[in-house]
């Protein structure tokens, strides 16, 4: 009754079954290491689908009823076991590194005489991230995989445009060194990130700020420092070239605000390039909201439904489901990117103006970034939420450091929906910097809101310079479904930071982690003929079913 209880306090909904729970099954791995599951199990039902999930936050307390109670309470039985070097698992916990034991516990699954013969794989994040690790060698017992808020490889999400994911990544590690009890995901998810920012905003070096945060050093976050996206470090964490192999079908759920969404959606389109069918939902969402793990439970038991119990009556007709921002609208479709779509070019123009029209000559937007005082952070891709990833852009548009240019006034409704990017020409009198693009919808009452953003490191010689040492820059933002209303003006942010987001810029090419000098830089943003830099907008066109049109009033 407690647990079923505190199924419905989480916001879920109880099925008609009765659960048993087996506490704390020995799980055998390769090396000798003994890994501990617990096994939710509906009463009266015989050796029915396993559900899988392994999670590095413990198995009982909010997971052990969201991903086991949950679960069994419907007719499934549900094995939820700690990773290696948490909460009993032997070993020590190495993050990322679980192909090994996932095959492990996939080989231990088979042989229990209450295994049914076929299994599911489900969780959000890392949970997601260890479906990828073993799914293409899982076998033909695997029949579904069900993953949120994640993506095969993490590589880029922590090397963002080349940047580093400084705020997410001590995040995580605070995260995990502290999980130590099944309640203790409520208190540090509340902690972490003011811890994480109190470190950030000390000034220290970067190597020091795990230690400031968790109160010791962090192998891993110290390996990430020093390994950027090329390296052998990366290789064996990486399982996006597996995608395509992947035989069972995948449910991927996201977020608009997530900070793995450009990576999931690298996967769904390898499955669909493989000729797969996966099914994806993205909701108003950042990466640890809890509207998003409530309903993926749900998205979750229709999908073993129908690739475990062969009933698809709970499946939606078009496998793409798109929640569409200031329309407040879900949407649904064929596929991702969704067909036709038109790239619609808006052009920076002199005087902070936005057009699509080419620009006139003139002289380049001019701005000097610090590193000493980063420009900061203020809404947008977030782990944990300790920021809303929604926010008012007025008082960072009002800095030196930031430009903006904004559209006229829409006569009508203007709808994107796809990925959106940026080409910008750029000179800087520094050869290590970055460049930072947000795209905002401005309000009526002059409210700038964040829509998505991306970022780019660039290196001498990439990209090239030309003669007079202007570099052509392309920028991958964050894809967006949103609704510009008419009356709202479209405005285009570009700043050299995003502090702490990403770590700052010393502009020195020293390494991140120990850099102290810090170099200003002087940035020139070109809008002339030759050098129209520009944002680019998936439109729907005017011509679409039920799609708004927009014209400049």
């Amino acid at each position: 009754m407690m647990r079923r209880l505190g199924v419905a306090a989480l916001g879920l909904r109880n099925g008609p079954h009765r659960v048993t729970v087996e506490r704390d099954l020995e799980v055998p791995t390769g090396d000798g290491v003994v890994l501990l599951a617990d096994r939710h199990a509906p009463v009266g039902v015989e050796r029915p689908p396993t559900v899988l999930v392994r999670s590095p936050y413990g198995r009982r307390g909010p997971f052990g009823l969201m991903c086991g109670q949950a679960f069994a309470s419907h007719g499934f039985q549900a094995v939820v076991q700690s990773v290696r070097g948490g909460f009993g698992s032997g070993g020590v916990f190495e993050p990322l590194d679980e192909r090994e034991d996932g095959l492990a516990t996939i080989a231990w699954l088979r042989e229990q005489p209450w295994f049914g013969g076929t299994f599911a794989m489900h969780g959000p994040s890392y949970l997601g991230y260890v479906q990828w690790a073993v799914a293409a060698e899982a076998g033909p017992e695997l029949k579904a995989l069900s993953m949120q808020v994640t993506a095969s490889t993490f590589r880029d999400a922590v090397n963002v445009g080349g940047t580093f994911a400084l705020e997410s990544a001590l995040i995580w590690v605070d995260l995990t060194a502290r999980m130590k009890h099944p309640l203790s995901g409520i208190t540090t998810g509340i902690m972490s990130p003011r811890r994480a920012r109190r470190a950030a905003l000390s000034g220290r070096p970067l190597a020091e700020l795990d230690r400031l945060a968790t109160g010791e050093q962090q192998r891993f976050f110290q390996d990430l420092l020093v390994n950027g996206p090329d390296t052998p470090f990366w290789d064996r964490r990486d399982f996006s070239p597996t995608v395509s192999e992947v035989r069972a079908p995948v449910n991927m759920t996201g977020g608009w605000y997530d900070i793995f969404l450009p990576w999931q959606l690298k996967d769904y389109a390898a499955l669909r390039a493989a000729g797969h069918r996966p099914y994806l939902t993205i909701g108003p969402w950042f990466h640890a909201d809890q509207r998003m793990m409530r309903g993926s439970v749900g998205e979750s038991l229709s999908w073993f439904r129908a690739h475990l119990l062969d009933d698809p009556s709970e499946l939606r007709e078009l496998p793409v489901r798109l929640h569409i921002t200031g329309a407040g609208e879900w949407r649904e479709f064929p596929d991702w990117p969704v067909p036709g779509m038109r790239e619609e070019r808006w052009r920076l123009q002199p005087g902070g103006a936005l057009a699509p029209a080419e620009p006139p000559e003139s002289p380049p937007g001019t701005y000097r970034y610090d590193p000493e005082h980063p420009t900061p952070f203020l809404g947008g891709p977030t782990l944990l939420g300790d920021n809303h990833p929604v926010a008012d852009q007025r008082r960072l548009e009002r800095r030196r450091d930031v430009l903006t240019y904004t559209s006229a006034v829409l006569a009508d409704d203007l709808e994107i929906i796809g990925p959106v990017t940026a080409d910008l020409f750029i000179r800087s009198d520094r050869e290590h910097t970055d460049f930072v693009v947000r795209l905002c919808d401005v309000a009526p009452d002059g409210a700038s809101l964040n829509l998505c953003e991306g970022m780019r490191r660039l290196v001498p010689g990439t990209p090239e310079a030309d003669g007079d040492g202007v570099r052509r820059v392309a920028v991958e933002l964050w894809p967006a479904g949103h609704r510009f209303r008419s009356g709202h003006r479209i405005r285009v942010q570009i700043a050299s930071g995003a502090y702490p987001r990403v770590a700052r810029n010393p502009g020195t090419g020293e390494p991140i982690g120990t850099a102290t000098a810090m170099l200003t830089a002087s940035q020139e943003i070109f809008h002339s003929p030759g050098r129209a830099s520009s944002i680019t907008l998936p439109v729907v066109p005017a011509d679409a079913p039920g799609a708004p049109s927009a014209t400049p009033a």
